[in-house]
């Protein structure tokens, strides 16, 4: 397993990121049920942990993505994740919003840009891959060039590879769901219970939970 991945399971188990609800289970975006809730927001408010991610992110263009002239962020949850990277890379910055305002200058993309620039999006997290992919979508249609995606977790899903594959577009991510549940067991975050009940559902994400 990768260091850096397994640290970065490390962090987000530490700070509390991962929260664990089997008997309430958590409703995502997508409509799924889950009994596991990854908040990379709240890597935010943890210096080391901030800059950990911003130093990995970084790392990560530099060998993916050394032609990207523009760093993009996610709304929400990436913006400020993107905007840490840019400054270290000394690039400028933009975020894509999930749809266009519907006031003002009814804008989906927010800052400065040209089209043609090579541009690679930070992400915070990659569930299903749908909102994922819109930013990717927005910024092709707005003329940019989409070098790839760098996220901080992915839930390892098939259908959001199978998506960013039909897409062509390229995924980095940090840490993944597989490294966070070794890392929960290895610390004993996680109950044998636990186990089983997050196997159970990673086989069938789509219907776990419904009656």
């Amino acid at each position: 397993m990768d260091n850096s991945a397994k640290k970065i399971a490390e962090y987000l188990l530490q700070i509390k990121a991962i929260k664990l609800q089997p008997s309430n289970p958590f409703t995502w975006a997508s409509g799924w049920k889950s009994p596991i809730y990854c908040d990379n927001r709240k890597t935010l408010s943890f210096p080391e942990v901030r800059s950990f991610i911003r130093d990995s992110f970084a790392g990560v263009v530099l060998e993916y993505y050394p032609e990207a002239e523009l760093v993009a962020g996610v709304a929400t949850g990436a913006i400020a994740h993107g905007v840490l990277v840019a400054e270290k890379l000394g690039l400028p910055f933009i975020y894509v919003r999930s749809e266009a305002k519907e006031h003002g200058l009814g804008n989906q993309i927010e800052g400065y840009y040209e089209k043609g620039r090579k541009v690679v999006v930070i992400e915070d997290l990659i569930s299903t891959g749908g909102s994922s992919l819109g930013a990717v979508r927005a910024l092709r249609e707005a003329g940019c060039d989409v070098l790839g995606m760098a996220a901080i977790f992915t839930y390892e899903f098939s259908k959001s590879a199978d998506g960013f594959k039909t897409a062509g577009c390229e995924l980095s991510t940090l840490s993944n769901y597989s490294a966070l549940i070794s890392t929960a067991v290895d610390t004993g975050y996680i109950t044998d219970d636990d186990v089983e009940t997050l196997k159970r559902w990673r086989l069938d994400p789509a219907g776990w939970g419904i009656k």
